[in-house]
């Protein structure tokens, strides 16, 4: 999943920018595949739910989202309480339509709180040598071998990952390893989540300097900010003491 949570805090004051899912189709408009529900007003908690009770499987849990596979095996739907990152990889597939590289987005939707619903296709885990060696070229540069539309997301990706780097509190930028290329079900290759947040420096500044987050961020939209599953994962009960007691500090 985008996003590494693993960082120091920097000084960086940097405000939230304007960027959002709204509730767009990448590539084409049939929905019947992907449930009818009121995204703006529904939580990720009562989307889990809902997918969970038509018949959607969990099937993987990211650092900040939960995957579940459709009934039908086709498509995967990444819920995110909070995750800033992977608006940047949604607009990559926008702006990179139809490109082989990237999967065919089937929905994209902010959800209440500032969480988010993608549905996409689904795609498995890569061969590990071949995974590694496409994310070493994308990293380096050497599009050798590839084709031109391989090309396009290089370029694509660097000019959005600027345009966040520049509006983007505790942006980190390209995260594009083999864990983060995978195989269509189609056979083609194809990249997800390849752009990242510095987790570590924003959880580390709610623990230090909370109204500094809130000057950065609204509110509003990082409700559920403590809920990503790294924090549940990875952290002792003390630190998740710590960080509900300063993230209710000021309330």
């Amino acid at each position: 999943m985008s996003g590494r949570v693993s960082r120091r805090a920097t000084g960086s004051r940097r405000r939230f920018p304007a960027h959002q899912y709204g509730v767009t189709v990448a590539e084409h408009e049939d929905h019947s595949r992907v449930p009818e529900l009121r995204w703006a007003s529904l939580s990720h908690r009562q989307v889990l739910a809902a997918l969970i009770e038509a018949g959607w499987v969990p099937s993987g849990v990211g650092d900040w989202a939960t995957g579940l596979r459709s009934p039908d095996g086709t498509l995967v739907a990444r819920i995110c309480p909070f995750d800033p990152a992977y608006a940047a990889f949604v607009e990559l597939c926008r702006v990179c339509a139809g490109n082989p590289w990237l999967p065919k987005i089937e929905l994209a939707a902010e959800l209440e709180g500032g969480g988010s619903a993608v549905f996409l296709e689904y795609a498995a885990p890569a061969g590990p040598e071949v995974a590694e060696e496409l994310a070493e070229r994308f990293r380096d540069g050497d599009g050798t071998g590839f084709d031109d539309e391989f090309q396009q997301v290089r370029d694509a990706a660097g000019k959005i990952d600027a345009s966040y780097r520049a509006a983007t509190p505790w942006w980190d930028g390209l995260d594009l390893n083999e864990a983060h290329v995978r195989r269509a079900l189609d056979g083609r290759l194809i990249l997800i989540d390849i752009f990242c947040m510095d987790g570590a420096a924003l959880y580390g500044m709610i623990l230090d300097d909370l109204a500094e987050v809130h000057r950065r961020m609204p509110r509003d939209r990082m409700r559920y900010v403590l809920e990503i599953p790294y924090i549940a994962r990875e952290s002792s009960p003390a630190e998740i003491a710590a960080l509900r007691n300063a993230w209710s500090a000021l309330d």
